[in-house]
């Protein structure tokens, strides 16, 4: 890739992320246009560089459709495992009726 972005089959699921770490390119997008973090602020959490950051964030301007739909998919897992699993109270309180 460009010294910055990674992708590894085998490696942090096959998805582009930044080189020598498991942190994928869509982490650091929902970081920046989900939760609004600077990228100051997210090399500075996380022990990346601002190249890093911005590689990254190239990356995904240059590959949006395919970025998007990985965060779709990874938000639909998430929420389908959410939906399988009851927390311990929702069991309590379902054999208490």
């Amino acid at each position: 890739m460009d010294g910055h972005i990674d992708i590894t089959p085998g490696y942090s699921g096959g998805e582009p992320h930044i080189r020598d770490r498991r942190i994928k390119v869509r982490h650091i997008v929902v970081w920046h246009e989900r939760m609004s973090m600077s990228p100051d602020k997210i090399a500075d959490e996380y022990d990346l560089t601002l190249a890093d950051i911005y590689a990254a964030l190239a990356y995904y301007f240059d590959h949006r459709e395919e970025i998007d739909q990985a965060i779709i998919d990874s938000d639909s897992f998430v929420e389908e495992k959410r939906k399988a699993s009851q927390s311990l109270l929702q069991e309590r309180l379902a054999t208490l009726r």
